[in-house]
């Protein structure tokens, strides 16, 4: 049975995702078993973000358009399905929203989004968007990969795409977009080995995949590099929308002796941001620049541009030129990067860091992403994928 969206204007600050992250914001309405929160084009705005924030999305429109008249994709209609963490992440979920906004102002497609709450979720809101004709529907997060397989399969005429995931590359609707996020990672380490006063860091993780403990492996490996002395604290949360856990993780580190911590977390590492704060320690933002949260507290953020590659993916879906198979973004092509905010960093340590990322990309410097290549070189302190 077709449902019918209801569209809703959102309007939330990042403070308030401080307070309440992954909360539904503005009107919900029940489709089956899911509660979901539509978000019309017509809006033109979704969150409001930082100024800090706008400029970067502004400085990524400039970079990634080339000359010349952009494509007209009046009448596309183009979604975007939130893992549980939400739209109002202030990460991967977020950043998606930007860049499907950005497409819209360029091209003129309708966008839209749909918040999932749990992973009972995900079939009923990519349904939701087939049913209404959607000419691209966008998982992001490899938790929706199970749900995508299933509704792809069913629907092959429909064009799909995920982020973080590469499982479904066989699927000839579905285009995969990754990311080299440990080579972001390794940067952030680096600079948070050189910074540490304690010779302790930290690092809380969202949920132990084989895709998210490559944020582990750059980062520790970054980090031992930098500062052989250095000792990692470690932390799973489990989760990518509870800030209390994040901030509890957080506050543990802390009390034993951490004086810079990064999170791969989501919406859980708002809560591992708002520890830092409140104890005047370093804290690392991930996906997007997340200096805006805590401009005093946040040293970097490791940034994976996944706003670039929504906006790259509408734009085929416009131009009707979607390949599918999966499409990598890495610090070569500034699919991952340092944030644009470095005025935290001592400059010596930014300098050295940008010798390091020019390393990486020239091949002299390999990255480890996976258990083997991290322990082959580190051995076995990296402890959460166990």
């Amino acid at each position: 049975m077709k449902k019918k969206l209801i569209a809703v204007m959102v309007a939330a600050s990042m403070t308030a995702s401080l307070a309440a992250c992954g909360s539904s914001a503005g009107t919900t309405t029940t489709t089956g078993a899911a509660e979901t929160t539509a978000q019309a084009a017509e809006t033109g705005s979704a969150a409001e973000t930082s100024a800090a924030s706008a400029e970067t999305t502004e400085a990524a429109k400039d970079a990634k358009e080339t000359s010349g008249e952009m494509p007209d994709g009046t009448g596309k209609k183009i979604g975007i399905i939130t893992d549980t963490g939400g739209v109002h992440d202030g990460s991967f979920n977020q950043s998606a929203w930007e860049g499907l906004q950005r497409a819209q102002k360029d091209m003129g497609i309708e966008a839209q989004y749909l918040e999932s709450k749990t992973d009972a979720d995900y079939i009923p809101n990519i349904e939701a968007f087939v049913d209404e004709d959607y000419d691209m529907i966008i998982c992001v997060g490899y938790a929706l990969a199970d749900a995508l397989k299933q509704e792809a399969e069913a629907n092959p005429d429909v064009q799909f795409a995920i982020i973080d995931d590469a499982s479904l590359a066989d699927e000839p609707n579905v285009t995969s977009l990754t990311f080299e996020q440990s080579q972001a990672s390794y940067l952030v380490g680096y600079v948070a080995g050189k910074t540490t006063k304690t010779n302790k860091v930290g690092f809380v993780l969202g949920m132990s995949t084989d895709i998210m403990n490559q944020f582990g492996y750059g980062y520790v490996a970054g980090v031992l590099d930098a500062n052989p002395d250095a000792t990692v604290l470690q932390n799973n949360a489990n989760s990518f929308s509870d800030t209390a856990a994040g901030k509890t993780a957080a506050t543990q580190m802390i009390t034993n002796g951490a004086d810079v911590i990064f999170h791969a977390a989501g919406g859980t590492g708002l809560g591992v941001i708002e520890a830092c704060n409140e104890a005047g320690i370093w804290a690392i933002g991930v996906d997007s620049d997340q200096s805006s949260l805590a401009p005093e507290h946040v040293l970097t953020s490791a940034m994976k541009r996944v706003d670039n590659a929504v906006y790259d993916v509408s734009k085929e879906t416009v131009e009707g030129k979607l390949s599918g198979g999966v499409k990598v973004y890495s610090l070569a092509d500034e699919g991952v990067d340092l944030a644009p905010t470095t005025n935290n960093i001592d400059p010596a340590v930014l300098s050295e860091v940008q010798e390091i990322k020019q390393q990486i990309i020239d091949g002299k410097i390999t990255v480890p992403k996976t258990k083997e290549e991290f322990e082959a070189k580190y051995g076995n302190v990296y402890e959460l994928d166990d």
